[in-house]
Formats: C-alpha cells, sequence, structure tokens
C-alpha cells in the first residue's frame, strides 16, 4: 500500500464554545459558505492531515474540491488532495435518513476526479466515504456498487474518458456499544463479501470507532470498554488474514465525549494506543489559544500511529462486556429519570452549525429506551451546564457492583479510569446538585454514584482552579434562572468557554 494514512482528521462538529480564531463576526457561528476556508485553514494554519467533509444531516456546501481548488490554488498544488492531504466525505445512511444528497455526494467525487485531471494534479482527490451506523456489511457493499454504477453512469452519459476509477474505498462508522463489540463479524462479513463481487480482498480498511454517541446511550465506561475490545479485534482480524487496518477513533474534547485536547494529547497517545486517525474536532480547535492547538495537532501527527494497541484474549472481552452492562444499566436508568430537564437544558444549546432537524425526513433522532435524546454534544453541555458531569452517571452503581476481578480488567482496558473521574469531578457544582435532589429525589441517585465514586477513589470532587470557580458560578446562576423559567442560554456558552468545550 503507498498511500499515507493521516494522523489528524478535522471535523465539523459543533462543540466550540468560543468562536472560531479565523471568524471575523465573533458569534461562534459557523455557516455553510464559511466551511470551504475553515477545511483550508484546518489544513494550512493547523497541520490537520485530513478532514471530513460532512454531508450527514445537515446543509453543505457542494463544490468543496471547486472551491478549494479556485480560491487556495497555489496552497493545494503544493499540498495535493488525494497524497499529502486528504478530504473524507461522511455520506448519510440511507437506511436511516433519506439519501437524497447521497447521490450528490458521489458525483462529487467522481467529478472531483475530473477537475484534477485537468488542472494536472493528483487525481483522484477524494477516494474513500464514511458511513455512519456502519451496522452490516452488506450496507458497505451497497454504497461501494452505487459508486461503481454512477461512474459508469457518468462516462455512458458524459462520454467522459473512460478511466478505471470506478471504486471507492469506504470506511464503517461503528457507532453502538454491541457493534464495536461484534466488529470482528462486521469485517470478516464484509471481506467475505468483497472477495464476491471484486475478485480480491480489500487492500486495507480504515475502521471508525465513536466514541461519543455510545457514551451518550450507554455511559462512559461501555464506551471507553466498546472502542478497546474494538481496537483489539480490529488487529486480531488484521493478523489473521493479512489485511492492514488502521482504525480511526471521534473523539471530542471533554472526558465523556472522548477526552482528547490540547492539553490532554500525550495522556491520549497513552490511552488509546494502536489508534492512528484521530478526530479533531471545532472545541479542539477553537476554545483553546491556537498556537495549543496547533502544539497538540504536531504531537499527534508525530507520536498517536507508534503507540501500540493493547491485545485482549476473547475472555477478557466477555469479561469487558459484562462489566459494561453493569454500567449501562443503572446509566439508562438515569437518563429516564433525568429525562424531562435533561432536555429543556440541551434545547437551549445555541446552535454552531446549519444542521436540518434530526426527525422525519431529513434525518434521524438518537433514541433511549424509546426517548428522542440529543445529539451527544448538546447532552453533554446540558450536564456539565448544570454542575452535575455525564461521567457519573450510574457510575457508582455500576462500579460497585463489580468483583475485585472485573476491577483490575476495567483498569487494565481504561488505564486512566481513575484520573479521568476525578477530572471531571473537577466540574461537579455540589450546591447545584443538592438543590436538584431537593427538588426532585430522581436526583438522588446521581448524589449516590458520586459518593460512591468519591470513596473509592479517596477524592474529593469540585473546583480546584480559578477557572473551574468561575465554571461553577455560571452553573449556579444557570440553575436559579432554570428554576424561575427565565433565559439562561448564555450561562451554557460562558460555562462552555471555562471548560474550553461546549460540550
Amino acid at each position: 500500500m503507498t498511500r499515507r494514512i493521516p494522523a489528524t482528521m478535522g471535523t465539523q462538529h459543533p462543540d466550540n464554545a468560543a468562536a472560531p480564531y479565523w471568524e471575523t463576526d465573533g458569534d461562534a457561528f459557523v455557516n455553510v459558505h464559511e466551511e470551504v476556508d475553515e477545511c483550508h485553514s484546518a489544513f494550512a494554519d493547523l497541520g490537520c492531515e485530513e478532514y471530513m467533509w460532512d454531508w450527514e444531516g445537515k446543509f453543505v456546501d457542494e463544490a468543496v474540491i471547486d472551491r478549494l481548488f479556485s480560491q487556495h490554488h497555489a496552497f493545494f498544488t503544493k499540498r495535493q488532495i488525494g497524497r499529502d492531504v486528504f478530504l473524507t466525505f461522511r455520506i448519510p445512511n440511507i437506511w436511516e435518513e433519506k439519501g437524497y444528497s447521497l447521490g450528490r455526494a458521489l458525483m462529487g467525487i467522481l467529478t472531483a476526479e475530473d477537475m484534477a485531471y485537468d488542472l494536472g494534479i493528483h487525481r483522484p482527490p477524494l477516494f474513500e466515504v464514511i458511513l455512519p451506523m456502519a451496522d452490516r456489511a452488506d450496507k458497505l457493499l451497497h454504497i461501494q456498487k452505487t459508486f461503481s454504477s454512477m461512474a459508469e453512469l457518468k462516462h455512458r452519459l458524459f462520454d467522459t474518458p473512460k478511466n478505471d476509477f470506478t471504486y471507492v474505498e469506504i470506511i464503517p462508522l461503528i457507532e453502538g456499544v454491541e457493534h464495536l463489540f461484534g466488529i470482528r463479524k462486521l469485517l470478516d462479513d464484509f471481506v467475505a463479501l468483497h472477495v464476491k463481487q471484486y475478485g480480491c480482498k480489500p487492500a486495507y480498511i480504515r475502521p471508525f470507532l465513536a466514541r461519543s454517541d455510545p457514551a451518550l446511550v450507554s455511559g462512559l465506561v461501555p464506551a471507553v470498554l466498546a472502542v478497546k475490545a474494538a481496537i483489539s479485534e480490529a488487529y486480531r482480524f488484521s493478523a489473521d488474514t493479512g489485511i492492514p487496518v488502521f482504525p480511526i477513533v471521534g473523539t471530542g474534547s471533554l472526558v465523556f465525549r472522548g477526552g482528547l485536547a490540547p492539553n490532554r494529547v500525550k495522556k491520549f497517545v497513552a490511552e488509546y494506543g494502536g489508534v492512528c486517525t484521530a478526530t479533531i474536532q471545532s472545541g479542539f480547535r477553537y476554545d483553546y489559544p491556537l498556537d495549543e492547538a496547533k502544539k497538540g495537532i504536531r504531537y499527534l501527527n508525530a507520536n498517536l500511529a507508534a503507540a501500540k494497541p493493547l491485545l485482549l484474549t476473547a475472555a477478557e472481552i466477555a469479561a469487558a462486556k459484562k462489566i459494561a452492562e453493569k454500567f449501562t444499566v443503572p446509566y439508562r436508568a438515569a437518563l429516564k429519570n433525568l429525562y424531562r430537564t435533561i432536555m429543556t437544558v440541551a434545547d437551549a444549546v445555541p446552535r454552531r452549525r446549519e444542521r436540518r432537524l434530526h426527525i422525519g425526513l431529513l434525518g434521524y433522532g438518537r433514541k433511549v429506551g424509546g426517548k428522542r435524546f440529543p445529539r451527544a454534544i448538546n447532552f453533554t453541555a446540558a450536564l456539565y451546564s448544570l454542575g452535575v458531569p455525564p461521567e457519573f452517571l450510574g457510575l457508582g452503581r455500576g462500579y460497585a457492583a463489580l468483583t475485585e476481578r472485573e476491577r483490575a480488567l476495567l483498569r487494565k482496558m481504561y488505564r486512566g479510569f481513575d484520573d479521568e473521574v476525578v477530572e471531571a469531578g473537577r466540574y461537579l457544582n455540589a450546591a447545584n446538585l443538592a438543590k436538584l435532589c431537593a427538588a426532585d429525589r430522581r436526583w438522588q441517585p446521581i448524589a449516590g454514584d458520586i459518593a460512591v465514586m468519591a470513596s473509592a477513589l479517596n477524592a474529593t470532587f469540585g473546583p480546584e482552579t480559578m477557572e473551574q470557580e468561575l465554571h461553577a458560578v455560571e452553573t449556579s446562576a444557570l440553575l436559579i434562572l432554570l428554576k424561575n423559567k427565565k433565559d439562561f442560554a448564555k450561562h451554557i456558552i460562558q460555562s462552555g468557554r471555562l471548560r474550553r468545550s461546549l460540550g
């Protein structure tokens, strides 16, 4: 394989509290017309090696390649897309939302190749797509076959020179805890179908392991354990089949969503050995000083791929599934009980991108226990803004249910468990939690979770730094306004700036 594997993938995830460094109006809202320049800046200013162009559930500038090549021609002549840096489309999952934009995305990939040919630069510039919620191998093959059919149709209809660009690489984005634990079947099935369709194995696979949505649906510990199991299973698959794997992990800045921030890059590399590419979301890029963001990206580019994976036995993975379930049950009970308050605050989180409504014809919602939940960013923002970090939901009850052997395996698989729980605990507003418990007894189990973890880790949770103290002030103000049915949105933003991520 001759292509290089990028270590850092900039994304359009809207988790930034502050305005982007390049924005002139300072409103922190990135509209569709700004996203092309944002993409260029991620490459040119920050040093990201890849950028995800998101067609899933949002409005999108379909002329991205045309604009990049025309508006930043000198840069992309020197650092060519598809050779030196990479632009990767995340396409809609047509089994979950209407596929109106899928055809446009795939045709954009094909016409980008034509444009690169005319400009005399590397082609094809685009050759991979990300399929979200990849739960079955036949869906991956369906996208590849659709692309091949469109390539043939384009040649016939427009009488373009026929070439061999009729195949697109596909990156399965695996999002549920159960699907992460079951990654081996997906990979095996994909290879079998690929051989049947194309007569050969795929040259390589870049499995994309979600870290944020699994936490939303199942809780912190199940998400981490499932990702660690998936990394191990991917490398076992590679050893058995000879197919190289280059795992991607999707992480935000806060611990609940993965804990990848400029001031945590060394911890992240140590925690997620075996990961070859990490997502650099908006909070990483915009909520820290520009020099810190650049330094963090340089470190990841230089060091991420060198960290070795933790290889687990089948018995350890089976035990990890049982551990995950012990945390998932109380976590989901907490979601059910606290649903109304969470949704009230989450619905007030300010928009950062031009997303479509994620219900009905144009999108989909995350559902837990039959209830519609917000996206992980808004969910995380809501609980942090209340002063009750979501890491703690069900955490103490899950931990108390573990045997000593299970606790040892937890810490083997999740090396930073103790430190990350304490880190999240710095944003606990104990006074807010006491008020919530007094007003609604359904919050009381969360207080119990926190007490269990404080005892287990011999830790005192709450703010230590000035910024954390100010964060507590903002969350206290928010709760007062919420109780009195007043507008509290500004305190979500202000607390987000202090924790350096919206959610």
